[in-house]
């Protein structure tokens, strides 16, 4: 299988006031990470291609992207930002709108209170994006899924992707408030889910296969095997891992699981949920 789609990984040049949850902690990554960087591992592990994923809150970063995928074809889709809660919404969308790879956008809403989602505002914004077709991924920590839960619930038009498992603590073990959310969750039918950034979620130091086992556990016995998609979140595994070894951890457990149904997770969904 030689058809993967990476379907979240992120590009910066490192810089360290704009970057600032980069912390010591995460010495691994306080540099540059581009597309050349990159490419090396997708050949390597049987990628096509890539959906990269703002990290930075600003157009800048929207722009830079749209630049990096206008040279690299193997970046087949952008997630990029804007700011959902401005009043002239509609302006921006369609401003934006004539770049073909820019397919959704994000808001790290991971770091805003947790009645965020909530806002007339950010809904405002939200309600904006199917005009031009364009999907949402909702990045958060577990304790923000009743909020999400209400989001995809008034938005049922609306694509939506739900990053990193929605961030269970797997370090601590923390487990039932985020299975109840995911179980939730998992029945609309308007919302797929990526399996990435589990790895950072766990003990950086000393996380094995069979911790991450019982949150995959949840998530495909609650997803349907066509909201699946594989997403690497490269570079920030590399605190905890490599790509090689996030791959592989993947493989391993679908290998229980018919050539069609894992090449849905590698490959057809990202490309059908991103248009790509």
């Amino acid at each position: 299988m030689n058809n993967r789609i990476d379907s979240h990984q992120h590009f910066w040049k490192f810089d360290p006031v704009r970057d600032s949850w980069i912390d010591d902690s995460m010495q691994k990554i306080q540099r540059d990470f581009l597309p050349e960087d990159l490419l090396p591992l997708l050949q390597e592990n049987q990628f096509s291609g890539c959906v990269a994923v703002q990290a930075s809150q600003s157009e800048d970063e929207t722009n830079f992207l749209i630049e990096l995928a206008s040279k690299n074809d193997f970046i087949k889709g952008i997630v990029g930002w804007v700011d959902l809660r401005d009043k002239n919404i509609a302006e921006r969308l369609s401003h934006f709108s004539k770049h073909k790879k820019l397919k959704g956008f994000r808001h790290v809403v991971q770091g805003e209170a947790n009645d965020f989602m909530f806002r007339e505002d950010f809904r405002n914004g939200i309600s904006a994006l199917k005009t031009f077709n364009y999907t949402y991924d909702i990045l958060i920590f577990h304790r923000q899924l009743p909020a999400a839960i209400s989001l995809v619930n008034d938005f049922p038009e609306q694509k939506f992707v739900i990053d990193h498992i929605a961030k269970p603590d797997i370090k601590s073990g923390d487990f039932l408030s985020w299975k109840k959310g995911i179980e939730q969750i998992s029945k609309y039918e308007n919302v797929s889910c990526k399996i990435s950034g589990m790895v950072t979620e766990a003990n950086w130091k000393s996380w094995k296969p069979e911790d991450l086992k019982p949150y995959l556990d949840v998530i495909f016995e609650n997803f349907s095997v066509d909201n699946l998609m594989f997403g690497s979140d490269w570079p920030v595994l590399n605190v905890a891992s490599d790509y090689t070894e996030v791959v592989k951890t993947l493989d391993d457990y679908i290998a229980k699981l018919s050539i069609e149904d894992q090449n849905k997770i590698w490959f057809k969904n990202a490309s059908s949920f991103y248009s790509l």
